[in-house]
């Protein structure tokens, strides 16, 4: 790479207008929506650094209020090894941010009447009934249901998620899976594995979602990619399950090395189609793509005059739906003063939490380190895009560096 290219890269990073890469989000001056213009600077100085001390290649932040664009940062380096610059349209491996897309697809066929919350999921995944449970394989008190999948409370999980007997049989991801078995051969596996713990009891992470696209696909009559019932109304024209050739040169690419452990760091090649589309962590998009479905949920369903779910159904997956009952254990990842929705963690205090925000913000990031969230009382969307190995670090940074940005 050229001195000349770094240099090009590191003048690119500044606030973009807002209109570019926005997917049709209106736009507005900071000060128009009580965002501090000096104060937003600091997302885009913070993240320069790491591009310069080679933390990350690049990066894009995008920042909504009250319904329009009020910055997009893009920073560093789409393809370092290129010398290419990053862009506001870049794509991105978005892994675990398919999670609430595939949950608002499966609550939309809820709202038609196709689907029940407390069916069993075998109901439509036959394999899936009278499971079994530990390594000791006792049967199932209940059976898993839809509820179950969405608040990952199934008994699925993954297997590099912890080093227990039963963690050894299941795969480490769908990520992985879907790349080496059909969706039959996966289904057939995780069929014939334990569950980790009995249906409702423990929420656990792993491949309840996957689980849960293919409940899509059974109900919805078609493949999980085709499924447009969620990409359609809301204009996501980036976002798909494969990266087509007219759009591989705005793919954002990783440093080849992880910057702590000087490791191979390796990500899925989003060119090549996989054995099946996995629900669980399959996706790419861009931070102007899924800030429009952001924004529909932050709207409570309904953006550009298309809906897609009613206010109720938001209402309700943005709800408590874990309770006293349910267990977190030591491995809930949501954090301090979060519980668990229907596709994402969603946020019961002021405080506790070691990041801010307001009661009723939601979120999901993406084992690649893309992360977003909503918070309501804040009229706020922010969508942050890295492919770094760093994720939880910028997830609590780029928040901190948007909330301290709102002066009204």
């Amino acid at each position: 790479m050229t001195r000349r290219s770094i240099v090009l890269a590191l003048l690119f990073s500044l606030i973009v207008t807002p209109s570019a890469g926005a997917s049709g989000l209106p736009a507005a001056k900071p000060e128009q929506v009580g965002l501090s213009s000096e104060r937003l600077e600091r997302i885009g100085q913070v993240l320069r650094a790491d591009v310069e001390r080679g933390r990350i290649p690049g990066a894009v932040v995008l920042v909504a209020r009250k319904g329009r664009v009020a910055a997009i940062h893009a920073v560093g380096f789409r393809d370092k090894a290129a010398g290419a610059p990053m862009t506001p349209d870049a794509i991105f491996r978005i892994a675990s941010m398919t999670k609430p897309m595939v949950t608002v697809a499966a609550m939309s066929l809820v709202e038609e009447g196709r689907l029940l919350i407390s069916d069993p999921v075998s109901k439509y995944i036959p394999q899936l009934a009278k499971m079994q449970v530990g390594i000791e394989r006792v049967p199932a008190e209940r059976e898993m249901t839809i509820q179950d999948l969405m608040r990952h409370t199934s008994g699925l999980t993954y297997g590099n998620r912890g080093k227990t007997e039963v963690h050894k049989l299941y795969p480490e991801s769908s990520n992985v899976s879907s790349q080496t078995l059909t969706m039959d051969e996966f289904i057939e596996r995780l069929g014939k594995t334990p569950l980790l713990h009995q249906p409702g009891t423990t929420w656990e992470y792993g491949l309840s979602i996957d689980v849960l696209g293919r409940v899509v696909e059974v109900v919805a009559g078609k493949p999980l990619q085709a499924e447009e019932r969620i990409y359609r109304p809301l204009k996501m024209t980036d976002t798909s399950f494969l990266v087509p050739p007219d759009k591989r040169a705005r793919i954002a690419h990783p440093l080849p090395k992880h910057p702590d452990t000087g490791k191979d760091y390796v990500v899925p090649d989003p060119t090549v189609r996989r054995k099946f589309d996995c629900g669980g962590g399959c996706a790419v998009s861009t931070a102007g793509d899924y800030a429009r479905f952001a924004q529909m949920l932050l709207n409570r369903g309904t953006l550009d005059g298309a809906r897609v779910l009613s206010p109720r159904i938001v209402e309700y997956m943005t709800s408590d739906h874990l309770g006293p009952s349910v267990s977190r254990g030591s491995s809930y990842i949501a954090g301090p003063g979060y519980t668990w929705g229907l596709g994402f963690a969603v946020r019961q205090e002021k405080g506790i939490a070691p990041m801010p925000g307001s009661p009723g913000d939601f979120f999901w990031p993406g084992a690649f380190a893309t992360y977003w969230w909503a918070d309501p009382k804040e009229e706020l969307v922010v969508v942050s895009m890295l492919q770094a190995p760093l994720g939880r670090h910028y997830s609590q940074l780029v928040r901190s560096l948007v909330y301290q940005a709102i002066v009204e």
